[in-house]
């Protein structure tokens, strides 16, 4: 939520956060000033620039002045600040958090970036790991797939392409009832269930037997997963403010990535089993792997807290955070977005509260680019090992060469979601993924029979410019690395700032997801074997889609500039005083109110 504060509490709240010398520039503009209601500043700018910068001032500058700022005032001006307000938008006493709401309270840089280092460590760090279990039993077929795991069950590629829909397709109708159930008991109960029920469906893939049991395992496993990212989202958001969520929500997906690495090597080291005990070395993969997720399932009860202030228990009596922390926690969340104390974290939804984030018509654009935007990379992505095992790799060289791309997709990921905060625009962050998308998918539609299996390799691998090698014949070896942006951390958390409350957080955060999912069902449909080797009409098919994307971009570009110049035009219309009428009576909701300016 984005409101505005009268002329004269801004500025003495900005007096805090400013050097001494400043302060006695601008008490004498404070005690001449009226108070008045003014512009309404955009969504996720905040009033002090240093909340913005001050990752780059510690990063990139060593000088006295920012070691200085450490000790300055850091709380941000809010509405809480206005008597007049600070009613309107006080936590209700069902907050779980509402003990330690204190709008008088002031904390300094170092103590919140010290906090956030905390949160980051207890918080982030595990969210990381039970991503990294997510990945594990959801990717390691691509493994399987490089031991001959197709032939062993006399599955063709469409069965691959089936199993793939129905893992998608379970995925996306539990989506949305998983969030729901976790908003009632709590995520902190809910995703730890999640964790162990899948992973005993991934371990129990070392007794498959043929079609029906790859499906029905593929079913089950898409099932128990949905609804898991949503989840972690929403359990996030209680600890960070919108301005720190995309940076985390790329760290989230990191953990994706390095999935990718060390799956690879486990992978490798699994998959030459084969032959034990007359057993194919795919088995011994689904067995081992699927005991470390659930391992890491069992743990999850003991390290997720329900919430910042619910963070001891009987086998942690002293909680991990101070009560100055508890305070510095929930006072600088709910500062940045009031709107976060809008229900408890086991409060469920009703249906009237389903109903109106449905037809929130405003969040439809985020949703349409979570259909469409990974559809153009897709394709080639799902069949990397099948398509390196058919150009003749053997399954070690298959697995490994599936490591650089994905230490690359680290760094253009990190770095995108940097840059849309740095230049405050989603959108030409996330455009990004179709420019460069587009040259390679045309070069992979040029490939013939006769292509080198090597220059394959290169467009190929995740759409990365990655390896040429020239024939064995030939001592010299040229390599040339880069990779693509990977924008979906960027697009979640844009999705969970444009809500702008939890009842719509909640929902939207499914069904952003569950249009990935719909996504993810024509991505495992696009490559069909009546197209095999080279896939050119299927090929054909992503170039334009990708075009198509292109345009979808620049229309949600106009349309939610729109919407906030609207907004603007009639809220700067308005006197202080109807302004203020509004802010006391409205019964607008989330981002329907006019004193909300969308991100884009």
């Amino acid at each position: 939520m984005s409101t505005q504060l009268p002329r004269d509490l801004e500025v003495d709240v900005l007096e805090k956060t400013q050097s001494p010398l400043d302060n006695e520039v601008e008490k004498e503009k404070a005690d001449s000033s009226e108070s008045v209601l003014d512009d309404v500043p955009t969504l996720g700018e905040p009033i002090d620039d240093r909340a913005t910068n001050f990752f780059w001032n510690r990063a990139f500058s060593r000088s006295a002045k920012h070691a200085q700022d450490l000790d300055s005032i850091a709380t941000q001006p809010s509405v809480f600040d206005d008597p007049k307000t600070i009613d309107i938008y006080r936590p209700p006493p069902i907050y779980e958090n509402a003990h330690r709401f204190d709008p008088s309270a002031r904390w300094t840089w170092r103590e919140e970036y010290k906090l956030v280092r905390k949160v980051d460590l207890r918080i982030m760090l595990w969210a990381c790991m039970m991503f990294f279990a997510l990945d594990l039993d959801r990717g390691n077929i691509s493994q399987a797939n490089s031991d001959n795991f197709l032939t062993d069950l006399n599955l063709t590629t469409d069965d691959f392409n089936l199993g793939n829909t129905l893992f998608r397709l379970s995925f996306l109708i539990a989506e949305l009832p998983s969030q729901l159930v976790s908003k009632k008991v709590g995520p902190d109960i809910w995703i730890p269930c999640q964790l162990t029920l899948w992973s005993v469906v991934a371990l129990s893939q070392f007794w498959l037997n043929g079609r029906t049991s790859f499906l029905a395992t593929r079913f089950l496993i898409g099932f128990l997963e949905g609804g898991f990212i949503p989840d972690v989202v929403l359990y996030l958001s209680y600890f960070y403010t919108k301005r720190e969520m995309p940076i985390r929500m790329a760290y989230f997906w990191v953990a994706s990535y390095l999935t990718g690495i060390v799956s690879a090597f486990i992978g490798t080291g699994l998959l030459r089993l084969r032959g034990v005990r007359g057993l194919a070395g795919w088995r011994y993969l689904f067995l081992i792997e699927g005991c470390l997720t659930l391992a890491v399932g069992l743990a999850s009860f003991f390290l997720m807290p329900p919430g910042p202030t619910q963070t001891k228990a009987w086998y942690r009596p002293n909680g991990w955070f101070t009560e100055r922390e508890e305070v510095i926690m929930v006072n600088r969340v709910l500062r940045d977005d009031p709107s976060k104390s809008d229900m408890h974290n086991r409060q469920g939804l009703t249906l009237q509260m389903m109903y109106e984030a449905l037809i929130d018509w405003r969040m439809w654009p985020i949703y349409c680019l979570g259909l469409i935007h990974q559809i153009p990379v897709g394709p080639p992505q799902t069949y990397l090992t099948l398509s390196l095992r058919n150009l003749g790799f053997t399954t070690t060289q298959t697995n490994l060469l599936s490591i650089p791309s994905s230490v690359i997709g680290i760094i253009t990921m990190v770095a995108a979601t940097y840059f849309s905060e740095i230049v405050n625009s989603r959108v030409l962050a996330t455009v990004s993924l179709q420019f460069w998308a587009l040259p390679l998918l045309i070069a992979l539609y040029t490939f013939t029979t006769h292509t080198s299996q090597w220059v394959y390799f290169v467009v190929v691998s995740h759409l990365l410019i990655m390896i040429y090698r020239s024939s064995r014949k030939k001592d010299r070896q040229v390599t040339l690395i880069t990779g693509f942006p990977y924008i979906h951390p960027i697009q979640v958390a844009w999705a969970s700032r444009n809500s702008n409350s939890v009842r719509s957080r909640t929902v939207s955060a499914s069904l952003y997801n569950m249009f990935v999912q719909a996504g993810a069902i024509v991505i495992a449909n696009v490559y069909r074997s009546d197209d095999a080797p080279l896939y050119k009409r299927g090929n054909r098919a992503l170039i334009a889609v990708c075009c198509m994307n292109m345009v979808i971009y620049g229309l949600t570009f106009f349309f939610y500039r729109a919407l906030n110049k609207r907004r603007d035009r009639m809220w700067n219309s308005w006197t202080p005083e109807q302004q203020r009428e509004y802010l006391e009576t409205t019964k607008d909701k989330g981002n329907q109110r006019l004193d909300f300016r969308f991100a884009y």
